[in-house]
């Protein structure tokens, strides 16, 4: 049986009886989108897809790197954390490749956690949209630092210095696909077997930055693949001795990460109610009034989707990250509108945890009519008023690369010889330009920004449970 055909809680039962498994993994995502889970017993496994398990309910209460938040109610030092009740989705059943034929089951907070469990929060919202007639249909594409390092040596390192899979900038870099080819496989590959498949893979702008975009899909499942992707990325990455980091904005040294989830809507006879052949830009009505609700909506929205401090050091004018609540009409028609960004010639923009601009199509993207499915990226040129040039990019960031240096222990994949590809010009500031001119220097490199020195480190530079 292929884990991808199970429905019910039956086949849940006869595949795991058929692989002759002893354990499965089960899994539940946090309020910050983490997947915690762990290994259940078989019998443990069966009687939960029967009456439900429970699991303890600080996963609602705590921070990526397991900090407590103190301004909780549904769970906290006054309920003394207990067990919430969890039941088993069978139709989340996917093989984990690397684990000789084990399973992964995902759950869902059940009573009272409900009201406060991420997935069953966005499964009410798309059952609201199905009320009115719509379907909802998505498409997530994230972009991610790799570095060649370990979760002991970045602590080593305090999170400096660290070296990137390729230094400098080269996007789009068919060099850099070929050389890194096997890595490049491992996760094409990995996110196939897993039923979260890619439809693009390529390096970004910056050292050691790949994006990649899964293929759309209904609501829930959409989401339920992207918050997989994040998890799985980081552990084919640590497999392979390096690491993967989704966080918005890692260092002020450099251009932020982004994620962006693409939105259409259907009827319920399967029309795009987003796409109108005779409005300007192809915009129905409803698709209009869709974005003027992402505009109003945008300090609530920001609230869920820019939940940390590190969320908003990435929203930095003119440096690819949305500033305003604007929405402009995309050269590419199967993303006819960007919303909140600038318009689309400002280039990419949100981080993970996000802010996540969302750009909604009037159709589906990879399901454009006739052959109008183009995904051809217009100009990254930004907007006059915030041309990165080489004068600019030293005030926006005090640019300097960290890098250029052999890693002090060589692991399996290093290299001799990295440097960095970025020109002197910009690499070498003049003394006292840039933001961090008035601010003592104490990092091993020369400097260090005045938000990393801030007094929540955790939350604006790489932690434990940020990067690992």
């Amino acid at each position: 049986m292929d884990p991808r055909d199970v429905i019910t809680a039956e086949q849940a039962r006869a595949i795991v009886e058929q692989r002759g498994l002893d354990h499965v993994k089960v899994g539940i995502f946090d309020m910050d989108g983490v997947l915690r889970g762990k290994y259940m017993a078989r019998e443990k496994f069966f009687s939960a897809l029967k009456n439900g398990f429970g699991f303890c309910d600080v996963v609602v209460g705590w921070d990526s790197y397991d900090q407590l938040y103190d301004n909780v109610e549904i769970t906290g030092w006054h309920t003394g954390y207990p067990d919430a009740q969890v039941r088993i989705l069978p139709g989340s059943c996917r093989e984990i490749p690397w684990e000789e034929d084990m399973l992964l089951f995902l759950g869902e907070f059940a009573g009272e956690h409900e009201a406060v469990c991420p997935r069953a929060v966005l499964r009410r919202t798309l059952d609201k949209a199905e009320a009115m007639g719509f379907q909802v249909l998505a498409g997530f594409e994230y972009e991610f630092f790799v570095f060649e390092e370990t979760p002991h040596s970045v602590r080593e390192k305090n999170y400096r210095n660290m070296n990137p899979m390729q230094p400098g900038f080269f996007g789009y870099s068919m060099l850099r696909n070929t050389v890194e080819s096997d890595f490049y496989r491992d996760l094409l590959e990995g996110c196939a077997d897993m039923d979260m498949p890619l439809e693009g893979l390529h390096e970004e702008t910056g050292p050691g930055v790949l994006e990649a975009a899964l293929s759309a899909d209904t609501g829930l499942n959409a989401a339920d693949k992207a918050a997989l992707f994040k998890t799985f990325t980081k552990i084919m990455a640590q497999k392979t001795g390096m690491m993967a980091t989704f966080m918005a904005k890692w260092s002020a040294d450099w251009p932020g990460q982004s994620g962006h989830i693409h939105m259409s809507l259907k009827d319920r006879a399967g029309g795009a109610v987003f796409y109108d052949e005779a409005a300007k830009g192809n915009m129905s009505p409803t698709m209009r009034h869709f974005v003027g609700g992402q505009q109003k909506l945008m300090p609530e929205t920001l609230a869920m989707i820019a939940s940390t401090v590190n969320s908003y050091t990435r929203l930095v004018p003119g440096f690819w990250a949305p500033t305003d609540s604007n929405w402009g009409i995309d050269t590419a028609p199967a993303r006819s509108a960007w919303c909140p960004a600038r318009p689309r010639r400002s280039g990419s923009s949100t981080g993970s945890p996000p802010p996540t601009p969302t750009r909604i199509s009037p159709w589906p993207r990879r399901w454009a009519p006739g052959s109008g499915a183009s995904r051809t990226k217009s100009s990254r040129t930004p907007p006059s008023t915030a041309t990165p040039t080489t004068e600019n990019i030293r005030n926006a960031c005090n640019c300097r690369p960290p890098y250029g240096r052999r890693r002090a222990a060589c692991g399996p994949r290093s290299r001799p010889g990295r440097c960095s590809a970025m020109p002197s010009s910009i690499t070498s500031p003049p003394a006292g330009s840039g933001r961090n001119a008035s601010s003592a220097s104490t990092s091993p490199t020369g400097k260090w920004n005045a938000i990393s020195r801030s007094s929540d480190l955790r939350m604006t530079r790489p932690s434990g449970g940020a990067m690992s």
